[in-house]
């Protein structure tokens, strides 16, 4: 799959990854700025936080450009 984001200079080739991860029983997930978000209590909650966190990208960006 090929990507860019706005902050690349050119495309990349990206493989989708599960960026859910479980420590100690609880959820977390990665970012691509390389940061840990959680802990969440279920995989399901980790899932709707990532989409979350993806429309909040999403919308700085949109206000930056």
């Amino acid at each position: 799959m090929l990507g860019k984001r706005a902050q690349d200079l050119a495309p990349a080739m990206v493989f989708p990854s599960d960026r859910i991860c479980r420590i100690n029983g609880e959820f977390y997930f990665n970012t691509r700025e390389g940061t840990q978000e959680g802990p969440f209590a279920s995989r399901e909650e980790a899932m709707r936080e990532v989409e979350a966190y993806v429309q909040r990208m999403l919308q700085l960006t949109q206000v930056a450009s």
